[in-house]
């Protein structure tokens, strides 16, 4: 018996995802974006099985609907599935990088008895769009999951079976602690990236070799800074709360080692470094 699938948004991370759960023999992905020509390179690719003509008329078929937008299209399409006719067995899950408010909008599915599991691969790249999506790219990585409470446990085993071939590893978190993490390790590390360049960008336009000697350590840190700016602007904004109590935080810690710096002393700018790199030695690879 076949299993549909209903992808909106069939960009990196959609189509990565698509092609993880092709790699079940039952599974139909039928996929929709608001990008055309974007659907159809996937549909070329065979990314995806079909293109939804009608979404809703396919949402309305569907046994599972994964939500793989910006996370502020995210919000409107949960408020749009919650109007309209579905399987009573249907599982609606997202891959968004904030969950605060996608769970605070899907409360609208969950007061109808529709099953929405919050979803969060920890995995991408600073490349985006169909064409780079790899089966493979969420292997090993956390898959964050966050149901409500009153989450059956066997829609939640459903779709982890549904999700099996990416080869990630799955993680249940509340969404506030998801948004917490996600704010220390990823969301704040692309806003410190993004700062960097523009200050290099400010003081290439004194000096040109500042931009052709902008490489090696410069290039490996600041890598993320060139992801999808649209996705970044929706981040913050559904964090931002979490974002200011981080913001506060760095500052303090950069005050930290103007103070080190100002010191000038040897001993305590070495343990500040030797800190911090026994730290980075011990994650995991």
């Amino acid at each position: 018996m076949k299993t549909r699938v209903l992808l909106i948004g069939v960009g990196l991370i959609g189509g990565s995802l698509a092609l993880a759960m092709k790699k079940h023999r039952h599974v139909t992905v039928v996929g929709a974006d608001i990008n055309t020509n974007e659907v159809q390179v996937a549909n070329q690719l065979g990314i995806i099985d079909y293109v939804a003509e009608d979404i809703k008329t396919e949402a309305a078929q569907a046994d599972y609907i994964v939500l793989a937008t910006p996370v502020e299209y995210t919000t409107a399409w949960i408020h749009d599935l919650s109007t309209w006719k579905l399987k009573e067995t249907v599982i609606v899950t997202d891959v968004g990088s904030t969950k605060g408010e996608i769970m605070k909008a899907a409360q609208a599915l969950n007061k109808k008895r529709i099953s929405f599991i919050g979803g969060h691969p920890m995995a991408g790249s600073h490349t985006s769009g169909a064409v780079n999506a790899r089966a493979d790219l969420f292997c090993s990585a956390r898959y964050i999951l966050t149901p409500f409470e009153n989450e059956q446990k066997e829609k939640i085993d459903a779709l982890m079976h549904l999700l099996e071939p990416t080869s990630a590893q799955f993680v249940p978190l509340d969404a506030a602690t998801h948004d917490q993490i996600t704010g220390v390790v990823s969301h704040l590390p692309h806003v410190i990236a993004t700062s960097l360049v523009r200050q290099v960008k400010g003081y290439s336009a004194n000096n040109h070799l500042v931009t052709e000697m902008a490489a090696g350590g410069f290039r490996d840190i600041t890598r993320i800074a060139s992801s999808n700016p649209h996705m970044w602007r929706d981040i913050l904004k559904q964090n931002r709360s979490m974002l200011l109590t981080l913001l506060d935080d760095w500052m303090k810690e950069m005050e930290q080692v103007k103070l080190l710096v100002e010191k000038g002393d040897g001993h305590e700018l070495f343990d500040y470094f030797s800190d911090a790199k026994e730290f980075r030695d011990s994650l995991h690879a």
